[in-house]
């Protein structure tokens, strides 16, 4: 069993950042890729970023390319989505997932 938790959510301006952070519980954690989605109201998820297992290969949706960057602490069993240049458009529950396992979710929303 895997259990995910998200946190760094919050309320920013359009233009500002905010880090997101997902730790995972177990000790799988350092041998496999894990990825950020988000679900936008009344929109189907969508995929953000994915990170292999040591963080030296990562992919971006088209939408958050140039802005996002993830990266991994496998010693915290942590993986962060660092969001600059924030748009309202990227207002969204934003969700860690390893191995299928899904985490609740830390809102994200950006004003204009």
């Amino acid at each position: 069993q895997v259990q995910l938790v998200e946190s760094g959510g919050g309320l920013v301006q359009a233009g500002e950042s905010l880090r997101l952070s997902c730790t995972a519980s177990g000790r799988t954690f350092s041998r496999f890729g894990m990825g950020w989605s988000r679900q936008a109201p009344g929109k189907e998820r969508e995929f953000v970023a994915s990170i292999n297992y040591n963080g030296m290969s990562t992919i971006y949706a088209s939408a958050v390319k140039g802005r996002f960057t993830i990266s991994r602490d496998n010693a915290k069993n942590t993986v962060y989505l660092q969001m600059n240049s924030l748009k309202p458009e990227d207002t969204a529950v934003y969700v860690c997932n390893l191995l299928g396992f899904w985490g609740q979710g830390t809102q994200v929303t950006v004003s204009s």
